[in-house]
C-alpha cells in the first residue's frame, strides 16, 4: 500500500477541541488536510476551527459540535458528515472520556458513558463513513487506544477495557479493508500532557484521598507534549503504520505485557506503591 498524502485530502477528527486532538488538527492542517472537526465543547471547537482557517485559509475546515455520549446524536454527525462530503479520505477516531474507580466503585451508567464515547462512538463513526473511505483509493482509518489498551491496571477497568475493545477493532478492521487499499493504524498513547485525567469521572464508591493519591502519581506522569504525539500521529497515518506507541513509558510496559501476560500486574502495583511514597516524602 502506498503511502497516505495528506495534503489535498479531508479528514475527519474527533475530539479534536483539545488535547492529542486540537494538536493532531493542527499537524494535518499544517500539512495541507481539509479538516471536518467534531467535539462537544462548542466554545473550543470553534477556537480551534477558526485558528485553523486563519493558518490555512486555502484549506476547508468544518466544524460539529456533537456529543458523542449520545448515541442518536453520534449517528447523526456521521450521516451529515458522510452526506455533505463525498470525498474523505481519512478518519481519526481520537475522542476519549475517562472515569476512575474499580468496578465495585463505579456504576453501569458510568461505565456505558465511558464506552459510548471510547469504543461505541468509533464504531458509529466507522461503519457509518465506511462507504465513503472504500470509495476513496488510498483512505485511511486512525483509532486512538491508550497505554491501557496494552495493559490493564487497577482502577481502570472501564477505561482499559474501551481502549482494548479499539485495539482489537482496529486489528479485524484492518484485515477487512486491505482489500479496498485503505489503511488502519491503532495508535497507543502513554504520558501525555492532556485534561483526560482533570476531567475524569470518578466513581461513586471511590474514596477522595485513594483517588487523589492515584491522580497525582498520574499527573506526574502525564509529560509528554501533545504536539509530539500528533507528529508521531500522521507520521504514522503518512507511513499506513499498523501500531503507533506513544511515549518510552508505552514501549516499555508493551514489552513487559508481552513478556510476562499474566504477572505484569505485579510490576504495575509495585511501581504504584514506590511512586506514591515518593509523592508523600
Amino acid at each position: 500500500m502506498k503511502r497516505y498524502v495528506v495534503d489535498g485530502g479531508t479528514a475527519v477528527l474527533t475530539g479534536a477541541a483539545g488535547g492529542i486532538g486540537r494538536a493532531t488538527a493542527h499537524e494535518l492542517a499544517a500539512r495541507g488536510s481539509n479538516l471536518v472537526l467534531l467535539d462537544n465543547n462548542a466554545e473550543a471547537l470553534e477556537d480551534v476551527a477558526a485558528d485553523l482557517r486563519v493558518r490555512r485559509p486555502d484549506r476547508a475546515v468544518t466544524a460539529y459540535t456533537v456529543d458523542l455520549a449520545d448515541g442518536d446524536a453520534a449517528l447523526a454527525a456521521a450521516t451529515a458528515i458522510r452526506d455533505a462530503h463525498p470525498n474523505i479520505h481519512l478518519l481519526v477516531n481520537n475522542a476519549g472520556v475517562a472515569l476512575g474507580g474499580r468496578l465495585s466503585q463505579i456504576s453501569l451508567d458510568d461505565f456505558d458513558w465511558l464506552m459510548s464515547v471510547n469504543f461505541r462512538a468509533v464504531v458509529v463513526m466507522t461503519h457509518t463513513l465506511l462507504p465513503r473511505l472504500t470509495a476513496t483509493r488510498g483512505a485511511h482509518v486512525c483509532n486512538v487506544s491508550s497505554l491501557f489498551g496494552l495493559i490493564g491496571p487497577a482502577g481502570q477497568t472501564a477505561y482499559s477495557a474501551s481502549k482494548f475493545a479499539v485495539r482489537g477493532f482496529g486489528d479485524s478492521l484492518r484485515l477487512e479493508l486491505a482489500e479496498h487499499e485503505v489503511g488502519v493504524t491503532t495508535v497507543h498513547p502513554g504520558g501525555i500532557r492532556t485534561e483526560i485525567a482533570n476531567s475524569a469521572r470518578v466513581g461513586a464508591g471511590v474514596d477522595q484521598e485513594e483517588h487523589a493519591a492515584h491522580k497525582a502519581v498520574w499527573d506526574r506522569m502525564l509529560s509528554l507534549d501533545p504536539a509530539v504525539a500528533a507528529r508521531a500521529i500522521v507520521d504514522g497515518i503518512e507511513r499506513r503504520k499498523p501500531r503507533v506507541l506513544i511515549g518510552r513509558e508505552t514501549y516499555a510496559l508493551d514489552a513487559l505485557a508481552r513478556l510476562s501476560p499474566g504477572h505484569y500486574g505485579r510490576v504495575l502495583a509495585l511501581g504504584d506503591r514506590l511512586m506514591t511514597r515518593g509523592l508523600d516524602r
